[in-house]
């Protein structure tokens, strides 16, 4: 949203010609690169219920894996994203610049790790088949981030590259030792308790956080259209408070899942407004970059620790 200064005749600005002009500004498109996860669910309510194109955006949002999104930020298909923060890292270390402009949610037993009943404990994965999607994506880092909190590494167990989804459907069926995958996905392991057991979340092992973010091109281009942005995903947060049960629907049947099924998805997860941004951007997310960076390093995903200030712009949530 900008604002719009009265102009005088004296500027020798046609009326017609500034009306013109500002329904361009009004008409900012941007395209945006998510998943199904329930985290991100706000930017599709965002857009399914005009709350984009109220605040001057005309938005397309795209679903593409987390493995490809820095590939279509790279090709110019998409000009923001939203992935976990330590995503980023990795993206910028491919080249791929991007800086993160607010928080969207962080998980609260909305990621985790699925075994057989027989597994009694973490290191008893040693030598198993663990199901999680490619390296630089979520749900390998977090593997990576469990199995180091319990004395191991990546090269004790063997990863099978599968995207959550599948990844949960493999195991339900009886494929693989173990799964990584988050909601909606995980309450599909919750809901058939004989093919396994969950035996790890994020609220035993709290290291899954999503931001929003965008090429330093389109913010320095489109300062306004991105503070729109920032103000859309808090707009949306606000009429889920307000219109729980619509705003459940909308969300849910992107995911194709009713509005309870969802609202039991979103239980897991905490959705983070403008207090809960400024808050995160003044100490959490750069103590948590720090220590992703570490582990990134030390699993070969990245080969130098970046300068964590190139990575994020906190203007749009810092507030006034």
């Amino acid at each position: 949203m900008t604002g719009v200064k009265r102009i005088g005749a004296a500027a020798g600005i046609g009326l017609a010609a500034f009306v013109a002009a500002g329904g361009a500004q009004a008409q900012t498109k941007v395209s945006i690169g998510i998943s199904g996860w329930t985290g991100f669910a706000p930017l599709v309510l965002a857009k399914e219920a005009g709350i984009f194109a109220r605040n001057g955006l005309d938005v397309t949002i795209k679903k593409i894996p987390q493995k490809d999104r820095h590939l279509a930020i790279a090709s110019g298909d998409i000009q923001c994203a939203a992935t976990t923060v330590e995503t980023w890292i990795v993206w910028d270390a491919a080249g791929i610049k991007t800086r993160q402009i607010f928080q969207l949610d962080k998980s609260y037993g909305a990621d985790g790790m699925a075994v057989r009943s027989a597994t009694g404990s973490i290191k008893d994965l040693k030598g198993k088949t663990v199901a999680a999607s490619a390296p630089g994506t979520s749900p390998y880092f977090a593997l990576a981030w469990i199995l180091k909190e319990n004395g191991m590494s990546v090269k004790d167990v063997s990863v099978v590259n599968m995207e959550p989804g599948p990844a949960a459907q493999a195991f339900i069926a009886g494929q693989n030792d173990a799964a990584m995958t988050y909601e909606p996905y995980l309450s599909a392991v919750r809901e058939k308790p004989d093919a396994g057991k969950i035996i790890a979340t994020t609220l035993d092992y709290p290291m899954v956080m999503d931001t929003f973010g965008c090429t330093p091109k389109f913010l320095a281009e489109n300062d306004a259209a991105a503070a729109a942005l920032t103000k859309s995903y808090f707009d949306a947060l606000a009429m889920i408070k307000s219109d729980k049960d619509k705003a459940y629907g909308i969300m849910g049947a992107d995911v194709k899942q009713t509005g309870e099924q969802f609202g039991k998805s979103a239980g897991f997860l905490r959705w983070s407004d403008a207090e809960g941004n400024k808050a995160f951007f003044s100490g959490e997310w750069q103590a948590f970059t720090a220590k992703a960076a570490d582990l990134l390093l030390e699993i070969g995903l990245i080969k130098a620790k970046p300068d964590i200030n190139s990575l994020v712009e906190t203007k749009y949530v810092a507030g006034k």
